[in-house]
Order: C-alpha cells, then structure tokens, then sequence
C-alpha cells in the first residue's frame, strides 16, 4: 500500500473508530510499517492532506468507494475482511469514514524520530504566504503553507477577506501565517513571500505610507517579536506556487459571480 500511495496510485483510505478525529484538509504523517511486527522498522514517508471525508455504514459502501486497490467480491467478504483487523462487532451498520487525501513525498524518516520531534512542535519553520485580490480593490484572500525545513508540509490555510486590496491580501497572508506557527510553537521562522513590497517594507527597506496597510504592518510586527528570530526572503512566484494555489482555492470556493 505504501508504494501505491507513492505512485500516486492509492488516495483513498478508511477508517473504523477514528479517535484523531480527522478532519477535511487536516495534515497527517503517511507510515510505511515495512515489518509490521517490528515498529522500529516504520518510517514516515510523507504528509497527506485530507480532501474529502464520506461517512458511510459499511453495509451501504458500493463499488470502489474504498479504493480501486481495495475491491471486494461481495458485502460479506468485505464485511469479513473488516472483522479481521477491527473484531467480530463490525456488522452491515459499522460507521466507516472513507477518506480521499493527496500525498506529499518526503525523504522516508523512522518513526522514533518523527515522536520525538512532534510536527506541532518544530522549533524551525519555513513559511510560504500569498495573498490576492480579483480586481484590486475586488474579492480577495489570503494562503499560506507552513514547512519543516526540508519541506515537508505541516499546515496550510487559506482565508475569505471580502473586498480588499492585493497588498493588504498580501500582508493578511503573513500575519495568518505565523499566528499559525506561533500556535505549533515556532521559535525560528523564515518567510518567503513574491511580494518585494511586504518584504521591503517588513525588513526596513521600504517604509509604510498606506494607512490601511500601516495597522497591519504594526500588528504583524509586534507578532514577529515574540519568535526567537523572524527571516524575511522575496522569491519568483514560481517558488510560491503552493501558497499561491491556497489564495487561488478559496477565491474559487467563493466566486459569488
């Protein structure tokens, strides 16, 4: 299954009694257990982002709904096949959620050291922040994407602003972005953003004229003072495709034309 998924051939899975509590566009470690009896052999893999959950008694699951790697002759061999990992409770009624997810690749890491530097507490970060505005003044919102340091995903978000301007777009994406890595409690951030404006004028280059902008600017600031350290870099748009691609998503989840 892991190489499915690595292939890009696998995106759906399940799950019985869920005690994380997924949810639609959570983040979450891939493990390859190459033994299973032996945990010291799991590797994480990469990172899946959620995209889609369908909750179903497994009794009314048709067809591939489960997968197309994971098709079943009849409801009863499925129904077996499920008492085999889950017991002899699991009936035509059992609540399954069926979980569509897309799947980043990473340099496969053993487990222990996943545990031991839980993803909400990496001390480094990179942040990739976008903002964009359809008419400038027009609909616009807001992206970000939080990654360690060898770019495995650990959060992203993307946020509505109504009627605003690119730049103020652009700077809402900054301050959302390391509100979230303050709550995964970042010491060390590095931001990349493509607008030379937000960097120019957070690094002291470029100082702030526009009123609107300027409260933003005090506000993102004095939450870059409770990091330890706080990096700002522009790249090419090119470079920010991800944080771009969140911006892009909720204003096409909203289009009110």
């Amino acid at each position: 299954m892991a190489e499915l998924i690595r292939e890009g051939k696998k995106t759906v899975t399940w799950r019985i009694n869920d005690e994380k509590n997924l949810s639609v566009d959570d983040d979450v470690w891939i493990i390859d257990k190459v033994e299973r009896e032996n945990p010291d052999t799991w590797q994480a893999i990469g990172t899946a982002r959620i995209t889609e959950i369908l909750a179903k008694h497994l009794g009314d699951i048709e067809g591939s709904e489960l997968g197309e790697h994971e098709t079943y002759a009849s409801k009863e061999e499925m129904i077996k096949t499920f008492r085999k990992y889950y017991g002899r409770d699991i009936n035509a009624k059992t609540a399954v959620k069926i979980i569509h997810f897309a799947f980043t690749p990473q340099k496969p890491k053993l487990l222990t050291s996943i545990e031991e530097k839980n993803t909400t507490d990496v001390t480094e970060l990179k942040l990739y922040a976008d903002g964009g505005s359809r008419g400038n003044p027009g609909p616009s919102a807001s992206g970000y994407v939080l990654m360690t340091m060898d770019e495995g995903i650990i959060a992203q978000g993307g946020l509505y602003l109504g009627l605003n301007t690119n730049n103020q777009a652009e700077y809402t994406a900054l301050k959302i972005g390391l509100e979230e890595a303050k709550n995964r409690r970042a010491q060390l951030v590095h931001v990349y953003m493509d607008s030379e404006l937000v960097i120019r004028q957070m690094t002291g280059l470029y100082k702030v004229k526009n009123a609107d902008l300027l409260l933003l600017h005090q506000t993102i600031k004095q939450l870059a003072a409770s990091f330890q350290r706080v990096t700002f870099t522009h790249v090419p748009r090119a470079l920010n495709k991800l944080a771009d691609a969140m911006v892009n998503e909720v204003l096409d989840a909203t289009d009110l034309s």
